[in-house]
């Protein structure tokens, strides 16, 4: 097997999330080729853009069934930001896409008009909000609650499961930030530009 792998199918700053591993001492490869990403000890999907798009690039590249041969198996795997997305049942995002259902949910748009004492709210949703710790999930180990993290969506998701609910976050609404369920976790938020603590969190990826 082969370490960290990071999975390039198009969708994200692939880069930025290997140099932040390699700043917390984390070896990580990136690959467009499934065959190394199913042999792969620990499996990170990024990802930037729109869920469609991502959603086909993933099944254009043959990612699919190496994403679902890896979860089964037990080894940990980590989505982030619309890696995180892509794990959901389905996504209204350009109407309605299905996603890869690992985690039974929806993937909803921030509604308009939301407002903070009296001040509109901007949509996509972009900068640092306090992270929300729900559950002991291994990526927040040595992560206090009320944490700041980086956010850039302008969608969110809505597991069914509420015990798959690992953190929220709030901007309008109150919203899930991340989700664990055994070995997978995701993060609707950037830990590679989360700073100290985003830092912290793939370091913790790294050493389970």
């Amino acid at each position: 097997m082969s370490g960290i792998v990071i999975i390039d199918y198009g969708m994200g700053n692939l880069r930025s999330v290997q140099k932040a591993f390699e700043q917390v001492g984390c070896d990580a490869v990136v690959t467009a080729d499934p065959d190394l990403a199913a042999r792969a000890d620990k499996l990170v999907l990024p990802g930037v853009g729109a869920f469609r798009d991502c959603m086909r690039n993933l099944e254009d590249g043959g990612f699919v069934e190496p994403i679902r041969a890896h979860i089964a198996s037990g080894r940990p795997f980590l989505g982030i930001c619309v890696g995180m997305q892509l794990l959901m049942s389905d996504s209204v995002e350009f109407g309605l896409s299905r996603g890869l259902d690992i985690i039974p949910g929806h993937v909803l748009r921030f509604p308009d008009g939301m407002e903070v004492d009296g001040e509109r709210l901007k949509v996509p949703h972009m900068g640092w909000n306090r992270l929300h710790i729900q559950r002991p999930c291994p990526l927040f180990k040595g992560i206090d609650d009320g944490v700041h993290v980086y956010f850039v969506h302008s969608y969110y998701e809505q597991p069914d499961d509420p015990a798959t609910v690992a953190a929220t976050s709030d901007y309008g609404i109150e919203f899930c930030a991340a989700v664990w369920r055994d070995n997978v976790m995701a993060t609707q938020f950037h830990p590679e530009k989360s700073q100290a603590m985003g830092l912290q969190m793939l370091r913790n990826f790294g050493g389970l």
